[in-house]
């Protein structure tokens, strides 16, 4: 496999599938157009193949190796956002949602006189005060981007 190769690119945005030897759809057996390894061409098919063929869900996922559930869910996403709902998406917190104005003031409050920081004492600190658990790496982040502006 090259660099930038179709499967390094895949890989690289989350959508390589994991499991492209389960894709049993003749269709994707012939090399040409049809791509067992791209999850988002695997999963648009499978529902295309339910919708338009008249193949029951169930018997739709596993022709395409995937779970009902994944079925399930690859559904409500195109329903929802089209084509675009198939890609991967980044799971978890987008931001630091916890390191808010009030928690940041706090922090900075307490960095110490030459602007040391500690964070573990700070995430407690943030905890006994506020109520709110903070990973003392998420402080430390914080701090520096604020130093950076």
């Amino acid at each position: 496999m090259t660099k930038g190769s179709k499967p390094d690119r895949l890989r690289q945005m989350g959508a390589l599938n994991p499991k492209p030897e389960g894709v049993r759809a003749p269709w994707f057996r012939e090399a040409g157009f049809f791509d067992p390894l791209d999850l988002v061409q695997v999963k648009y098919e499978m529902l295309r193949h339910a919708r338009k063929d008249g193949t029951n869900k169930a018997d739709a996922a596993a022709l395409f190796g995937l779970s009902r559930q994944t079925y399930y869910q690859a559904e409500a996403a195109f329903e929802r956002d089209g084509m675009s709902g198939l890609l991967p998406r980044t799971r978890g917190p987008k931001s630091a949602h916890k390191l808010t104005g009030e928690v940041m003031r706090l922090v900075e409050e307490h960095l110490d006189a030459n602007g040391q920081l500690q964070a573990r004492s700070l995430a407690d600190l943030v905890h006994a005060r506020l109520g709110i658990s903070v990973h003392p790496r998420s402080i430390e982040r914080a701090v520096a981007r604020k130093k950076k502006r």
